[in-house]
């Protein structure tokens, strides 16, 4: 994986290279980022540069706040979360039950962004700071073609470092101060530890089978699978496909 500078945007990087069943994932295929709406004008046309479809995993009220409608690749809107991120805070929801939740209750659009994915655009995935929602969309959609499961797991916690240090903390501090018997809130808002995505491919893989598995399970093909493995992994004997600079 290459971490991105894209400017006005954090937490941007391309996830390929890693091993996968067959081979590596392509360079170029499939991005990752925090919200769009930062983006200076150099920042959209690096991103021109790079993507052809953004899927937007922010609820209606998150996009309101904060567009990021980049002009030149298509945008999907598949807000994840049923209920709003405010009332995870409130009822004190731990990363665990979080990314469970949206497994349990988010699956067509989960399986609906993976498909995305599948058609073999360059695409660009994201939410609000680039770590829930997109962290595991990315996690499935690099299981279900075989990614080495070590390195899925290093990509999702290398989030916490590249979300802005001061932005953290600030966010803490509201928090602690809104919130002051929550245990989990910080957590939730801040931080991306291995051994949350280590425990949820393990619930993946004991309820479902495999990633795989699991979005048969939210309606997707065996063709539909099979593009997806076509997008996403290349043959590691030859030179990677990604002509763009890091």
């Amino acid at each position: 994986m290459t971490i991105l500078e894209i400017e006005g945007v954090f937490n941007v990087r391309d996830v390929g290279g890693m091993p996968a069943n067959g081979g590596r994932i392509r360079s170029g295929a499939l991005l990752r980022a925090g919200q769009l709406s930062g983006a200076t004008t150099s920042g959209a046309a690096a991103l021109r540069a790079r993507v052809q479809h953004i899927v937007d995993l922010r609820d209606g009220e998150e996009v309101a706040a904060e567009p990021s409608e980049i002009e030149g690749p298509d945008t999907t809107h598949l807000p994840l979360f049923l209920g709003s991120v405010r009332s995870f805070f409130e009822a004190d929801t731990s990363l665990d039950d979080l990314y469970l939740h949206l497994l349990e209750e988010s699956g067509e659009r989960l399986a609906d962004a993976i498909r995305i994915i599948a058609a073999g655009e360059r695409t660009l995935v994201h939410c609000t700071v680039g770590k829930d929602r997109t962290g595991v969309t990315v996690a499935l959609a690099l299981s279900a073609v075989g990614a080495d499961r070590e390195a899925v797991i290093a990509d999702y916690a290398l989030t916490e470092s590249q979300l802005p240090t001061q932005r953290s903390q600030r966010i803490a501090d509201y928090l602690r101060t809104q919130h002051p018997e929550a245990v989990h809130a910080v957590a939730l808002a801040t931080q991306s530890p291995a051994p949350v995505m280590r425990r949820l491919l393990e619930q993946v893989d004991e309820r479902w089978g495999s990633a795989a598995g699991y979005l048969r399970a939210q309606g997707m093909t065996d063709a539909e699978l099979a593009a997806l493995s076509a997008a996403l992994v290349e043959d590691a004997s030859e030179p990677s496909t990604s002509s763009l600079p890091s």
